[in-house]
């Protein structure tokens, strides 16, 4: 097979970091990220870190609960490794500090711009509404201390840096960032340079479309690819799709930037094999277009490529907004063939009046469902529960992040239809992925 770009992965395995995880977030404890920052910065490796606060956050737990204050640190874990395992390149950890805090570290040589701007969007990400399960919907006010090692830096100096800077950020109700030296937060490519370049690489057609394979569980065989976009900025380095879509958001062109990657994603697609699917994400601004079903039936008539080939896939983060919208528009999109997936199940509060109002096709399990599940019987129980209510609801099963063999063999065993991950293949272009439907 071609060569396939490399992603990143997870640095946070238990038995190599020797610590046990947290129980609320089941994420690694500080102990974890000091251990595996001291092994980098031993290795002479480049190593940025951002510490995270949630500012007024025990007044979360006052408000409503302990256990809804739980459920947030959850999904706050939840966003944060969602957003690292996309966004980062290189290897990288995610731990739980103390009360409000989490700290994620990565191994890779970035810019300070490139670093700040990770930070921005994922701060953002963190602040989105996030939906309880008792029907109140909590606002967070996330802050984040940002931190480039310096040479000869040991892992306590980093952590101590971090920690008084995040204690000063917090004093400052105006702002989120704050640098570890103290530096005000001003990018050296300012933001309406940053759009502009973004607008630019769009008319040049420089937004890259990457193809991740999906394959059956029972028997390896392909079965399509999802497409995400990356934009490699002369600058600032490789942008992903979170940061690409928040520059668009801030200058008012996601939707063209929205059109432009699903156009390119079908005419890399044009060319596949008959009986391969391709699957688009499709974000919260796309739904609030009022005729966001023709123009899309439009474009993929105008492709080639055929409707019934094709998945949307929208998370629960779009469906917040306007539910009965999203459902419309769906609709009018299911009835042209097209096929629905409900993405990064179980990464929140899985609100199961989706499952009752969408025309779904499939269940995306998001990769914490899989992810230690074989070693605990609960979390065992909780994912059989999931795929026997799909079953139930005619829906398939695909598994997301499948990483090892024995990840696979359990998908299969619990009863999963498809998978993607690192296992059987990286993102690539298309012409890797047309030689690799080729081969198989």
């Amino acid at each position: 097979m071609a060569a396939m770009m490399s992603a990143a992965q997870p640095d946070d395995t238990p038995a190599d970091l020797g610590a046990s995880r947290d129980a609320v977030t089941g994420l690694p404890g500080r102990e974890a990220a000091q251990q595996r920052l001291g092994e980098w910065l031993a290795a002479e490796t480049p190593a940025h870190a951002l510490l995270i606060g949630l500012r007024r956050f025990d007044a979360v737990n006052l408000a409503y609960g302990t256990a809804a204050g739980d459920a947030a640190l959850a999904e706050v874990a939840a966003r944060l490794k969602h957003f690292a395992a996309k966004e980062l390149d290189g290897p990288w950890l995610a731990a739980r500090g103390g009360g409000g805090q989490f700290l994620l570290i990565a191994s890779e040589a970035c810019s300070r711009e490139r670093w700040q701007l990770l930070a921005g969007q994922l701060v953002e990400v963190i602040a989105r509404p996030i939906a309880s399960s008792g029907g109140t919907t909590l606002r967070l006010s996330p802050r984040a201390a940002m931190l480039r090692a310096l040479a000869e830096e040991n892992a306590d100096s980093v952590l101590d840096r971090l920690a008084q800077t995040l204690s000063s950020l917090m004093d400052q109700p105006s702002r989120r960032l704050l640098w570890a030296d103290g530096e005000a937060t001003r990018l050296g490519r300012s933001a309406v340079q940053l759009e502009a370049d973004l607008l630019t690489a769009i008319d040049r057609d420089e937004i890259e479309i990457l193809y991740q394979p999906q394959f059956a569980c029972a028997d390896d065989r392909l079965v399509g690819a999802e497409a995400l976009a990356r934009w490699n900025h002369p600058t600032l380095g490789r942008i992903g799709a979170a940061a690409l879509f928040a520059i668009a958001e801030r200058s008012d062109h996601i939707a063209q930037l929205s059109r432009h990657i699903a156009q390119a994603a079908l005419a890399g697609a044009a060319a596949w094999p008959d009986g391969l699917r391709l699957s688009l994400n499709v974000t919260p601004n796309d739904l609030a277009i009022s005729d966001y079903a023709g123009e899309l039936a439009e474009l993929v008539a105008s492709s080639g490529f055929s409707a019934t080939r094709l998945t949307l896939e929208v998370t629960e983060q779009v469906l917040l907004s306007d539910i009965q919208q999203a459902a419309q528009t769906l609709g009018l999109l299911a009835a042209q063939g097209m096929r629905i997936a409900l993405d990064d199940f179980g990464a929140g509060f899985c609100n199961f009046r989706y499952l009752k109002l969408l025309p779904l096709d499939y269940l995306k399990l998001d990769r914490s469902m899989i992810d230690g599940v074989a070693g605990d019987p609960r979390d065992r129980a909780v994912l059989r529960a999931i795929i026997a209510m799909a079953g139930a609801l005619d829906l398939q099963v695909i598994a997301e992040g499948i990483e090892s063999e024995a990840q696979r063999e359990l998908a299969l065993r619990e009863g999963c239809a498809f998978y993607q991950g690192f296992l059987r293949a990286q993102p690539m272009s298309a012409s890797d992925f047309v030689a690799l439907s080729c081969q198989s």
